[in-house]
């Protein structure tokens, strides 16, 4: 059990999303970094897969009231254990009765914590997600509050038997155990706030419907996420992009970094908490190997987009999951090779 001292900003349970009710227009939900989590469950032995604490901007306090591992990944919210810093990107034996402190984000904007077991929520519809319009999936179907009581799942028996040998290794005055090794740096760097990279996107499917002034400005000129943005979409504020003419399109189905431009001529990237279909033009689409840094940036953040062709998107795609599936395999041998100290 993990019980909420504070609740932070903004602090909800998600997976990697409700996948398959998108026609019945139920929206996917889910991690805003789909990397990160990932990581994370892999350190402390859970499924990818498996929910965890979605933390933003300003983190909340936890006290846990059980032995645990947990790893954090994501941005930087300068996380302690009973005042002490403790490693991100790697895994951590919490003693029961120690405290956890997420403060400002120093460096990116959202940390994952995940914890051996995940969290014992309910699925809806195949998820344990948080839909916080539909106020369903995670916890109540809302944003963790002060005095709310987290249940944690029952890990995997090699867990569960380290946890215990743990415990018995550590004093009365030790807290928590860091492992001695660590997620190295080519992975965690790319899903840190960088305004300086450039974006990578697909031409959109409306793409020619823009002038050419819209299409140049695209990506020569920079914009800047606005303070009235959200899980569900970023606001772009900068050079507008108007189309040739005025159209009226049918609404179609939209995904994770569709770039969509009102009659306004604001953009609008697209995020996990998007709507199912949209009738704005779409000028472009962000390559999902960037999904996880778009994550992680500040409202306030300049960003510049670069155009790169979908075989290369694919081609970028498949070599990060080639890379994490390397990297899971290298925390199992870790895991059992060298133990916390």
């Amino acid at each position: 059990m993990i019980y909420v001292k504070k609740p932070g900003l903004l602090s909800t349970l998600q997976d990697q999303g409700r996948i398959g009710y998108q026609k019945h227009g139920v929206i996917m939900s889910g991690v805003m970094d789909p990397v990160s989590p990932r990581i994370a469950n892999l350190l402390v032995g859970n499924d990818e897969n498996e929910v965890v604490l979605e933390i933003t901007m300003l983190g909340p306090t936890l006290v846990f009231e059980q032995n645990t591992i947990i790893a954090l990944c994501g941005g930087d919210l300068s996380p302690r254990i009973d005042g002490s810093p403790i490693k991100q990107w790697s895994p951590i034996f919490v003693k029961k009765g120690s405290t956890l402190t997420l403060g400002q984000a120093q460096q990116g904007c959202r940390v994952y914590l995940a914890v051996a077991g995940g969290f014992q929520v309910p699925k809806v519809m195949g998820s344990k997600s948080t839909y916080l319009r539909a106020g369903i999936g995670g916890y109540k179907g809302r944003a963790i509050q002060a005095q709310d009581n987290l249940s944690i799942g029952t890990p995997s028996p090699t867990i569960e038997t380290k946890i215990k040998e743990l415990e018995e290794q550590t004093t009365n005055n030790e807290r928590f155990l860091e492992m001695k090794w660590y997620v190295a740096s080519e992975f965690a760097a790319p899903f840190q706030s960088k305004s300086s990279h450039p974006i990578r996107v697909i031409k959109g499917r409306e793409y020619d419907l823009f002038t050419q002034e819209s299409q140049q400005s695209l990506f020569s000129e920079s914009f800047t996420i606005s303070s009235q943005s959200d899980r569900m979409g970023y606001r772009l504020e900068g050079s507008t992009l108007p189309l040739n003419n005025e159209i009226s399109l049918k609404s179609e189905a939209v995904a994770f970094g569709t770039i969509q431009v009102p009659s306004n001529g604001q953009p609008i990237l697209l995020m996990a908490d998007r709507q199912t279909t949209g009738g704005y033009p779409k000028i472009a689409q962000v390559a999902t190997v960037d999904l996880p840094v778009l994550a992680q940036l500040k409202p306030g953040t300049t960003i510049t987009f670069e155009e790169i062709s979908l075989e290369k998107a694919q081609k970028l795609y498949l070599e990060r999951e080639a890379n994490l599936q390397q990297l899971a395999q290298g925390i199992h041998l870790k895991s059992i090779q060298e133990g916390f100290r």
